[in-house]
């Protein structure tokens, strides 16, 4: 397993703008409205903070959660009700989506168990804006995926508590990247700390039934996605609380399972040590003649950034790609980064309190070491054929 520098290969050293969040709190998560980018604050404030995209001002602060808040994402619609949401969920047993324009909470749900609120680890919208699922702590022996129907938010509609059985830490509903792609109905990705990577059928109300596949890493899960072949069909990537990284087929077939900080540059004129990975983001293009959209975003314990692909997951002897980093703007653990491709620019938060923008203009197109299969070679991430999931029977591992 190597890594190389990409033929456009560059390095940034200073941001472009740059601010700080209010009583050193830790920047968790960063996500981008239309009009404001915004930021999750770690405890004991945990609060969501708004900044002008232009100038990077603090232009709103919202309440956030009562304690930690353990996800942030923009969601274009929910319900048909509210557009241009921001969606948040944290340790307080609350689901909440924020307006944009108002900044207030224009829905709330609440996961308790016995009048108890139960810790929310993860939350996802379903692609059409009408389902909410969230994943909680482990608490007793059970860790469940609620269900909710937005537009009847009083109560879950469904909870399935046999999917996993430790911390539920992802959850992502399947959103086609190709009107050509067939209809796949409510897929729901999940991940766990018993080391489980699962999807399921969010409309179907028996949990026994509502399994599609399961693959067993026997780790445990810290972060998991999906990722799409140049086609849009999916597969699934996760990382460990060990730095191990993993791809796996849309079926939940391990394809590939590395240690994150092995790939690594050590040259005289160019030396980068991954420490940690802050997170994965889909390219609206893949990069040059990569067969995937993925992109990896590292971290070193300095505080420095960098931008990492992989050409194909087929062929093991294909190195890993270093496009881009971004030194001496943190210092510390970078806890999040977020690439708005549509501004060229890359937002990067840290335990040092900072948010710093910085220039991210996608890779120029180059040829990668190694040839990537195409057209009608097969692919070890070939999807189902069949459609709709309720079709598609389970694998257990």
């Amino acid at each position: 397993m190597s890594l190389v520098d990409a033929p456009s290969y560059k390095a940034s050293s200073t941001p472009i703008k740059s601010t700080t969040l209010p009583a050193e709190a830790y920047v968790l998560s960063i996500a981008s409205l239309p009009s404001y980018y915004a930021a999750s604050a770690s405890s004991p404030s945990n609060a969501i903070h708004f900044f002008d995209k232009a100038r990077l001002q603090n232009v709103q602060t919202l309440p956030g959660h009562e304690s930690s808040i353990t996800t942030l994402r923009y969601v274009p619609n929910v319900a048909n009700a509210v557009t241009h949401a921001l969606l948040s969920s944290g340790k307080d047993g609350t689901v909440k989506v924020w307006d944009e324009r108002s900044g207030s909470v224009a829905l709330r749900m609440t996961a308790s168990a016995a009048g108890t609120a139960r810790g929310l680890l993860s939350c996802d919208v379903s692609a059409d804006g009408m389902t909410i699922a969230a994943g909680t702590e482990l608490q007793g022996d059970d860790a469940s995926i609620l269900y909710w129907d937005p537009r009847n938010p009083a109560a879950p509609l469904r909870v399935h508590s046999s999917t996993h059985s430790d911390d539920i830490t992802a959850l992502h509903f399947f959103r086609p990247t190709s009107s050509s792609m067939p209809h796949t109905g409510n897929l729901l990705l999940s991940a766990s700390s018993d080391g489980l990577i699962c999807t399921s059928n969010a409309d179907e109300v028996d949990e026994d039934e509502a399994g599609v596949h399961v693959g067993n890493w026997g780790c445990s899960i810290a972060q998991a996605g999906w990722l799409h072949d140049r086609a849009g069909r999916p597969a699934a990537w996760a990382s460990s609380d060990m730095e191990t990284f993993s791809v796996w087929t849309t079926e939940l077939d391990r394809v590939q399972d590395a240690d994150i900080r092995q790939p690594s540059v050590h040259r005289q004129d160019l030396t980068w040590v991954t420490d940690y990975l802050i997170g994965c983001h889909n390219a609206s293009n893949p990069i040059g003649d990569a067969d995937n959209d993925l992109c990896l975003f590292a971290g070193s314990n300095e505080g420095d950034v960098a931008l990492i692909t992989r050409p194909t997951f087929s062929d093991r002897s294909v190195p890993w790609l270093l496009h881009r980093t971004w030194t001496g703007g943190h210092v510390g653990v970078v806890r999040a980064a977020l690439w708005d491709e549509r501004n060229n620019v890359l937002l990067t938060g840290g335990e040092d309190s900072k948010l710093n923008v910085w220039t991210a203009q996608q890779p120029e197109t180059i040829t990668s070491p190694g040839k990537p299969k195409r057209g009608n070679d097969m692919d070890p991430m070939d999807v189902d054929e069949d459609g709709d999931i309720s079709s598609r029977k389970r694998r257990r591992a």
